[in-house]
């Protein structure tokens, strides 16, 4: 199936001017409504075959990230590890900052979690720099980073972002 032209393109809203001027939002609450199974049949197929033998664990980021990553951990019986703001999580944890496409930010993750290979799972790459500073994180905390699976992939906002990318749709 071509990824630009998927069905969940129906479903997704674009909201324009979104959080600020010049961003478009992509509202993936319908798709939770009534898609559940697909999405997450959608995102397993996103996969090579096998390659989910290889993952430990699905490090995901909040908040859209929370959503998809513990819908896999629940289809796989694979560990969730979350990334959180900065703030959020009980000592001890490693803190990243990070550029956003309309600001930045810090990112933190556990540091004393079984050390494992991750898949690091979000809702959509956009610039990269989120999915850059959860593959830092999980790096500095031990874990071994496979690469990042995403609903969606804004292919023309980001370049090279250093690790093997899956998505389900592309624009």
């Amino acid at each position: 199936m071509n990824k630009q032209n998927h069905p969940f393109w129906q479903i997704i809203h674009t909201i324009t001017d979104f959080p600020k001027a010049g961003i478009d939002f992509y509202d993936i609450s319908p798709l939770l409504y009534g898609h559940v199974t697909q999405l997450v049949d959608e995102l397993l197929a996103a996969l090579p075959d096998g390659f989910l033998d290889t993952v430990g664990a699905f490090a995901t980021t909040e908040a859209r990230g929370f959503v998809i990553g513990s819908l896999l951990a629940g289809r796989t019986g694979k560990p969730l590890i979350l990334i959180r703001k900065a703030g959020k999580l009980p000592p001890p944890v490693f803190s990243e900052n990070y550029t956003l496409e309309y600001g930045t930010d810090t990112l933190q993750i556990k540091a004393n979690l079984p050390k494992t290979n991750v898949l690091l799972v979000d809702d959509v790459l956009a610039t990269g720099g989120t999915l850059i500073a959860s593959k830092r994180l999980c790096e500095q905390a031990g874990h071994g980073v496979l690469g990042a699976l995403v609903l969606l992939d804004l292919l023309a906002l980001h370049g090279d972002i250093g690790m093997p990318t899956y998505s389900v749709m592309t624009t």
